[in-house]
C-alpha cells in the first residue's frame, strides 16, 4: 500500500466525505463526487456561496473519508487552497467531463459563475483495513504531508510481565524487554495501557 493506491482507491469509491468545522466550531460532512484525482494531488469543486466554500477560505483544514466495500477505511488530512485562477476555468470543465451529472446541476456557463475548484497537494492518508486477519493500518504522505503519531508505545519501564498481550484483541505485541507494539497491526484500544501494572504503556500523540 502507498500514497497513490490510496487516492485511487478513493476514486473507486467516488462520493467521499469531507469534514470541515463551521465559524462557531461546529463539526459540519458533505458527501462530495465532484473531485478530479491526480497521481500525488487532488482537486474538488464547490459553489462560492455555500458554506462549506466559506469555512475552506476561511480555515482551509479539511478531513476527508471513504471506506470500501473490503472494510477499507482512508483518511486524508490536509489543508485545502483555491487552485491557481488561471487554472481554475480548466480544471472545472475536467471536472464536469468526469462527473457529467454535474451538467444537471450547474447547467452551461453557470459553473464557472458559481464554481470554484479547490486543490490538495500536500497531505497526511491514514489506511485502516478491518477486512484482514490482523488488522493493518499505515500512513502516508504526499506533497510536504506530515504523518500525526497515534496510538500507544511501550516505555522502558515495562517488566515484561505479559499482561499486554493478553488483553490485546489483535495479539500484536512482541514480548521483549522492554515489549514492542507492532504498529501496523494495532487498534489503539488502548487495553495495553489499561491492564499494565508497572504504568509501562503511553499514549503516542
Amino acid at each position: 500500500m502507498d500514497a497513490k493506491t490510496c487516492l485511487q482507491k478513493m476514486q473507486y469509491v467516488g462520493v467521499l466525505a469531507f469534514a470541515t468545522a463551521d465559524q462557531d466550531g461546529n463539526p459540519q460532512i458533505r458527501n462530495i463526487s465532484a473531485i478530479h484525482y491526480e497521481p500525488e494531488a487532488m482537486c474538488f469543486f464547490t459553489a462560492k456561496g455555500k458554506n462549506f466554500c466559506k469555512e475552506l477560505l476561511s480555515d482551509g483544514r479539511v478531513q476527508i473519508l471513504a471506506y470500501t466495500k473490503y472494510k477499507e477505511m482512508i483518511r486524508l488530512s490536509a489543508r485545502a487552497v483555491p487552485a491557481p485562477e488561471m487554472e481554475q476555468r480548466k480544471l472545472i470543465d475536467t471536472i464536469f467531463e468526469e462527473q457529467p451529472y454535474l451538467l444537471n446541476v450547474y447547467p452551461e456557463q453557470t459553473r464557472f459563475l458559481a464554481g470554484i475548484v479547490f486543490q490538495i497537494t500536500d497531505a497526511e492518508i491514514e489506511y485502516f483495513n478491518l477486512g484482514v486477519n490482523p488488522i493493518f493500518r499505515e500512513s502516508y504522505t504526499i506533497g510536504k504531508g506530515n504523518i500525526t503519531l497515534k496510538g500507544y508505545r511501550i516505555t522502558d519501564a515495562c517488566i515484561s510481565c505479559g499482561k499486554c498481550l493478553e488483553n490485546c484483541p489483535q495479539r500484536c505485541i512482541e514480548i521483549g524487554k522492554p515489549c514492542k507494539i507492532q504498529q501496523e497491526h494495532c487498534l489503539h484500544c488502548g487495553n495495553c495501557m489499561a491492564v499494565c501494572p508497572a504504568g509501562a504503556v503511553e499514549q503516542r500523540s
